[in-house]
């Protein structure tokens, strides 16, 4: 691919494609293909001018290579990523809203008057036939306004006025439109599933693939607390599946031998052999997209209770009218009541205020999945955070492998990793990678893996009984016992690390020593939301006393509990609301899946589990816990923008009646400065809420 740097700064370069013209779907490939570049940290691709801006970090001479290499048709991209992209939508509004507005003016310049008079008539059928509809309901709702005022005006004569109004409301119906599929798409897009690798079974043996190599029909295990990756049928097997995010059911549902399961949800309990039925991600999708607009989890409070409000306004409005029509006996100043309502503004300027903060957060790396969780965020003032993988380095590494019984490190630190590959947890991570990073090669020589939430792992090797977990389970749970003369070893173990204890045939046979850093961010995050208004800041952690205590006073917690369970958690929090008080919940493993659901707003960090990120509420990127502290600022300026736009809808549409119906403006002014004031709220009400003016 040929191509022209127009500018470039230090690990920044805008560059210009030799193309006349690109395509959406061309603009989509070209981003996927740098976007997968190694050092590429973001990239932007604007298809009307063939130019893109990307951001990198390495050798500038190795990625202007790369781009030289590129070739549209070598690219093979998964069709979820063009089929969702968003740019299609993006084209198709710009389009509708500039033909509206070209068509408006050339009618009114290059037109009779006897024609634009017959369009108007004609135009203004479908917002009469609302109307009637509402009115045969026995409901006074906007349509039933919206209707009134345009026959009111083309029975008075004054086409131009109906024709105004008309034209006003298309333009909100297509911003509104736009903004709520823009949303919607930008949300579903990111709740679609990201899943790099997969276990396939082949020849009665497991094998960790990647999943584009995926065909239909082949068979894969899904572990508890994964994703599944594919739509299937279960051949085998048996286990509860998390299926809220695809039909909305509350409950863990059965699945064994013989049933279907859904790409996207998720193994509660148990295990499954999948026969994959389908490899395309789009599917996935559309489902999201269908879900997230038939459900009530995308308004909040308030935006419910403007939309009820607009339609509680209707009668009122429609009495104004007729009372100063019998006191003025002036039709013109009763027809200015009639041109300016409340309504409108509130159903319009507060759903696109909800999704335009959603969408925002999207940009932070943030998904939200709902308006109600912006709300809830800004209402909270207690925060339960779990420790491992949350305030510690998401990314724990194995530092010291102690081994009893004369036992070779490697040999169990590569019996540690045969088991904990299976389960998604950042502790069962730094076990996999230390020893990827020793190469230290295993096929799967166990038996049947069963794992304990927040206890640990259980399986049989060469008909050994092996288990792996925490100091509660090994001990107290399984009673395993220290051998003989190695006391001074197990009490010397280092009091800086995490532990990991490995048992054989009720043996302690070694322990795996983690060290689990605090993020450098956890001191200042838990300053800012203290400053940001969070009254009680809680760390649970199923860890001991001793390093809970010493976390707790590093990053500046007051309150802090230690060696809990996950029901301990959800009781916590489930304490916390009946006390009045809303409650944010912040985890990553699986520990974390009961107090997730039980909070009103449930974060969970991106890289952790699986089942915790399609719990959860919100997920924010591992990268950075000040997410957290940006949402609670996205959160507080939303409520605060919801409560600016009330103020300004009822204080420009009073004035607007009062100058109407004191007859200093006439009521094609007060459509008119109505619909431009409800405009600019709404089109305010899309910038960002972080960057600019409330």
């Amino acid at each position: 691919m040929k191509f022209i740097i127009k500018h470039e700064t230090k690990g920044r370069m805008r560059i210009h494609l030799a193309q006349n013209r690109m395509t959406c779907k061309q603009a989509d490939i070209f981003q996927y293909y740098v976007e997968k570049l190694e050092n590429v940290t973001s990239v932007k691709v604007y298809e009307y001018t063939c130019d893109a801006s990307i951001t990198f970090t390495g050798s500038r001479s190795e990625l202007i290579r790369d781009i030289q290499a590129f070739h549209y048709d070598q690219v093979h991209v998964p069709e979820n990523v063009t089929a969702s992209s968003g740019r299609e939508l993006n084209h198709q509004f710009r389009d509708r809203l500039t033909m509206r507005v070209l068509l408006h003016f050339g009618r009114k310049f290059f037109l009779p008057k006897p024609i634009r008079i017959a369009y108007t008539v004609f135009k203004s059928a479908k917002y009469i036939y609302h109307g009637l509809k509402c009115l045969s309901k026995r409901r006074l709702e906007v349509p039933v306004l919206d209707a009134t005022a345009i026959t009111v005006s083309m029975l008075r004569g004054d086409f131009n006025t109906a024709n105004s109004v008309m034209f006003l409301l298309g333009i909100g119906e297509i911003l509104e439109d736009w903004t709520h599929k823009k949303s919607v798409s930008d949300l579903a897009r990111s709740m679609s599933l990201n899943i790099s690798s997969v276990w396939l079974l082949k020849d009665g043996q497991e094998i960790l693939v990647s999943s584009e190599t995926i065909q239909k029909g082949d068979e894969v295990v899904v572990h508890m607390g994964n994703v599944i990756p594919f739509d299937g049928d279960v051949t085998a097997g048996e286990g509860m599946v998390n299926q809220s995010s695809m039909t909305g059911e509350s409950m863990p549902v059965k699945k064994e031998a013989g049933g279907y399961v859904y790409a996207g949800t998720v193994v509660e309990e148990g295990e499954l052999t999948v026969k994959v039925r389908a490899v395309s991600g789009n599917n996935r999708y559309e489902k999201i997209v269908s879900m997230i607009e038939d459900s009530e989890k995308l308004k909040s409070g308030l935006e419910s209770k403007a939309e009820h409000l607009a339609d509680r306004l209707v009668p009122y409005t429609l009495l104004g009218t007729g009372l100063v029509g019998l006191i003025t006996r002036n039709a013109t100043k009763a027809l200015a009541v009639l041109m300016v309502d409340f309504s409108c503004a509130l159903k319009l300027a507060m759903p696109i205020a909800v999704l335009s903060a959603i969408r925002e957060a999207g940009n932070h790396y943030m998904t939200v999945k709902g308006g109600k969780y912006l709300e809830a965020m800004a209402e909270a003032s207690t925060i339960v955070f779990d420790k491992t993988g949350t305030l510690t380095n998401a990314r724990p590494t194995v530092k010291e492998v102690v081994t009893f019984d004369h036992r070779d490190p490697d040999e169990m630190l590569r019996i540690a990793a045969c088991l904990e590959e299976h389960f998604p947890h950042s502790m069962a991570k730094a076990v996999v990678d230390a020893a990827k990073a020793k190469n230290l090669e295993h096929e799967e020589m166990h038996s049947k893996v069963d794992y304990i939430v927040a206890h640990g792992i259980s399986s049989f090797i060469e008909g050994k009984k092996v288990i792996i977990g925490s100091y509660h389970f090994v001990f107290e749970d399984e009673k395993c016992q220290i051998p003989e003369g190695e006391m001074d070893t197990f009490n010397n173990l280092s009091p800086e690390y995490s532990h990991l204890y490995l048992a054989i045939e009720q043996r302690l046979a070694a322990v795996i020593c983690i060290q689990d850093p605090i993020r450098e961010e956890a001191a200042s995050v838990i300053s800012a939301l203290k400053a940001a208004g969070i009254k009680k800041i809680v760390m649970m952690t199923g860890d001991s006393e001793r390093t809970a205590a010493a976390i707790a006073r590093q990053v500046g917690i007051d309150e802090y509990y230690s060696e809990v369970l996950p029901e301990d958690k959800a009781g916590f929090v489930e304490k916390e609301k009946s006390l009045g008080r809303k409650v944010i919940m912040v985890g990553d493993g699986i520990n974390d899946s009961p107090a997730l659901s039980a909070a009103n707003v449930g974060i969970a960090i991106s890289d952790g589990a699986q089942i915790a990120r399609e719990i959860a509420d919100i997920t924010i990127s591992a990268n950075d816990l000040n997410e957290i502290v940006t949402l609670k600022n996205l959160s507080d300026r939303l409520m605060v923008r919801i409560q600016k736009n009330y103020r300004r809808i009822v204080i420009i549409n009073t004035a607007l009646i009062l100058l109407g119906v004191g007859g200093v403006i006439q009521p094609t002014t007060s459509a008119l400065l109505h619909n431009m004031s409800t405009l600019i709220i709404s089109l305010r009400s899309m910038e960002d809420l972080l960057d600019k003016r409330i």
